[in-house]
C-alpha cells in the first residue's frame, strides 16, 4: 500500500493493540501523591501487571494498585470543570494507559494478609507481622512514635494489633509521615486489586524494578486456624512484561517486512 494509506493502518493497529495490553495485560500508572517516596515519586508512571493476580493471591510486600473502599479519601481530583477537549484526551489517554489515576485508585505496599496480625511498634519503633519485626530501609520518613493513634488519620506510628480479616489485605505507604493507608482508613479487599506494580517506566533516571524487600520472605504464617496462605513465590521476571514489548515490535515488523517486499516486488515488475 502506499504510504497515506499504510500509515493509517499502522495507528490503527498500534491503538488496538494499546487498548488490549491495557484492559488484559499491564497498564501504565501515574503516581499522584508522595505516599510512596523515596521509591516512587510524585509524576512517576509506574507498569501494572494486571494478570498475575489471575493465577495467585497478592504477597506480603508487593506494591499493588487497588481500588479504595467508601472509608479510603481520594489522593487525587478530578477536575469537574474540564472542557470537552480536556475529557477526551482524558478519556483516549485512559484507553492507552497514560492517564492519571481515577480518585479511587491507590498504590501501597502490602503488609499483611488474612489472618496475619500487624501492629506497631516493638522496642526498636518496627512494624510487626504475626510478631516478626520488620526491616525497612526503603521508609526514609515515618511518623513520630509519641503522637497518639487516631482513627481518621495516620499521624501515629503506634497501632494496633490489628488481624486481618479474610478477603482482605493491610496496606501501608512507604512514606509513613504523610500516607493515608489502612492504619486509619482500614484493609482493602483482596478482590479490589488492579495489579502488581513491577517497574518505573517514567522519567528514565527513575528506571528500576519493585522486587519484595528480602524481609517479607521471613514473616511466619498466621497462627489462626484455617487462615494460612502459601508462603512467597518468586515468579520470574520478565515474562509479561517482555511479551507485552514483544508482541507490538513483532507486529510491527511484520507489517514493515510485508510493505517492503511487496514495494520491492513491484518494483522489480516495473523495471520488468
Amino acid at each position: 500500500m502506499p504510504l497515506w494509506q499504510e500509515l493509517p493502518l499502522l495507528l490503527i493497529v498500534a491503538f488496538c493493540l494499546a487498548v488490549l495490553v491495557r484492559t488484559f495485560l499491564v497498564q501504565a500508572f501515574f503516581i499522584p501523591s508522595g505516599s510512596m517516596e523515596e521509591r516512587l515519586q510524585v509524576g512517576d508512571r509506574v507498569l501494572v501487571n494486571k494478570i498475575v493476580y489471575d493465577v495467585r493471591q497478592p504477597e506480603r510486600g508487593e506494591i499493588v494498585v487497588f481500588r479504595g473502599t467508601d472509608n479510603w479519601a481520594p489522593e487525587s481530583r478530578v477536575d469537574a470543570n474540564a472542557g470537552f477537549f480536556a475529557k477526551l484526551g482524558h478519556t483516549v489517554g485512559d484507553l492507552v494507559g497514560v492517564s492519571q489515576p481515577g480518585e479511587k485508585d491507590f498504590i501501597k505496599r502490602v503488609v499483611g494478609l488474612p489472618g496475619d496480625i500487624v501492629a506497631c511498634c516493638d522496642a526498636g519503633g518496627r512494624v510487626t507481622v504475626n510478631g516478626f519485626p520488620l526491616d525497612e530501609p526503603y521508609v526514609t520518613d515515618n511518623s513520630p512514635i509519641d503522637a497518639p493513634p487516631s482513627p481518621k488519620e495516620c499521624r501515629s506510628r503506634r497501632f494496633g494489633p490489628i488481624t486481618v480479616e479474610q478477603g482482605q489485605m493491610f496496606v501501608m505507604g512507604d512514606h509513613r509521615l504523610v500516607s493515608q493507608d489502612s492504619r486509619c482508613q482500614g484493609q482493602v479487599p483482596i478482590e479490589n486489586v488492579i495489579g502488581r506494580a513491577f517497574t518505573i517506566v517514567w522519567p528514565s533516571r527513575h528506571w528500576s524494578g519493585l522486587g519484595v524487600p528480602a524481609t517479607f520472605s521471613q514473616v511466619p504464617r498466621p497462627i489462626a486456624a484455617g487462615s494460612e496462605h502459601p508462603p512467597l513465590r518468586r515468579e520470574p521476571t520478565g515474562g509479561v512484561a517482555e511479551l507485552v514489548v514483544t508482541v507490538p515490535i513483532l507486529v510491527s515488523s511484520t507489517f514493515t517486512a510485508r510493505s517492503r517486499r511487496i514495494r520491492r516486488g513491484r518494483g522489480r515488475r516495473l523495471l520488468a
